[in-house]
């Protein structure tokens, strides 16, 4: 599929109905559903403002990850935070932490150093006490701890105009790593981005030194960091 010709010289932010829009060439911007591309901070707006200024020729929305991100809060998290809550939130019900490995003990011990940590500020900050079992056979979790999950997922849909992107981008850290609770212990602080990058792929990670890389899926893994980077950035800017 052909690329769009950049229309525009300067990427700039200007302020608009209480937020911040991007500008091209002085020009209100849109997104693909048409809605104005306003964000709740000058510095969120600003970032997305980057990724604009930087194309060149062409426009690589691939590229782009802050706008994408952006577009989504806006066409579509902003529409329904509720059922993009609870998307999040369903995650609790079968999050990676918690499903563990028997063998070897290079693995378990692997995963432990990982996902302990992740476990532990379930319970410290959130109040939520998930239980952990060897396997992938589906054990459902203490009704306590989904709900605790819950209550701070809902906690973040209550930012006002924030909201949609905090949203949007939690959604984007829980997806990329299978897991809400490393979502939520980065957004809380408590790990960094590249810990809870770690943490999403100690199984891969692990299947790597055995069996050597993989190019092509080191690549796809690089974009996805991206992708990630971005949405945690985001949700501290949306914040600021």
């Amino acid at each position: 599929m052909a690329r769009p010709k950049r229309f525009y010289t300067r990427a700039g932010v200007g302020e608009h109905e209480g937020g911040f829009a991007l500008l091209l060439d002085g020009r209100l911007a849109k997104t693909p559903a048409k809605a104005a591309l306003v964000l709740p901070t000058l510095a969120a707006a600003e970032a997305v403002a980057s990724e604009w200024q930087a194309q060149n020729e062409d426009i690589d929305f691939a590229s782009m990850p802050f706008t994408r991100i952006a577009n989504a809060a806006i066409d579509g998290v902003a529409g329904d935070t509720e059922a993009v809550a609870a998307e999040i939130v369903k995650y609790a019900d079968t999050d990676l932490v918690c499903y563990r490995a028997a063998a070897p003990a290079s693995l378990v011990k692997a995963e432990a150093e990982a996902w302990d940590p992740i476990i532990a500020f379930a319970a410290s900050r959130l109040g939520a006490r998930f239980m952990c079992v060897e396997g992938i056979v589906f054990v459902g979790q203490p009704p306590a701890a989904k709900a605790a999950v819950q209550a701070k997922v809902d906690e973040v849909a209550r930012r006002g105009r924030a909201a949609p992107f905090a949203l949007a981008s939690l959604s984007v850290m829980t997806t990329l790593t299978g897991s809400v609770l490393i979502a939520l212990a980065l957004a809380e602080d408590a790990i960094s981005l590249d810990e809870a990058w770690r943490a999403a792929h100690v199984d891969e990670d692990f299947e790597m030194r055995l069996w050597g890389e993989d190019q092509q899926a080191m690549a796809r893994r690089a974009r996805r960091f991206a992708e990630m980077a971005a949405a945690e950035r985001l949700w501290r800017l949306v914040a600021a």
